[in-house]
């Protein structure tokens, strides 16, 4: 499981990893995230109707580079 996360947000994993953090605490911290992260970046989202059409599962805290990273990845489709 850490090594599906670390693919999708590496930067945060090195991160809490760089500050000590234990796997275990890095895996919680970051799981939903990557799971929310890859949904976006796969184009489950891409062409929703409303906001009212997204899961409620579909948002998590992402920072602003997570962000750049899944425009971008609209915008290549």
């Amino acid at each position: 499981h850490c090594l599906a996360v670390r693919a999708v947000c590496r930067r945060d994993i090195d991160r809490d990893r760089g500050h000590g953090y234990s796997w275990k605490i890095t895996l919680l911290r970051n799981y939903w995230k990557s799971k929310v992260k890859q949904e976006w970046l796969s184009g489950k989202y891409s062409n929703i109707p409303s906001q009212h059409s997204l899961p409620e599962k579909s948002m998590y805290p992402m920072d602003v580079d997570t962000w750049g990273e899944i425009l971008e990845a609209e915008l290549e489709r």
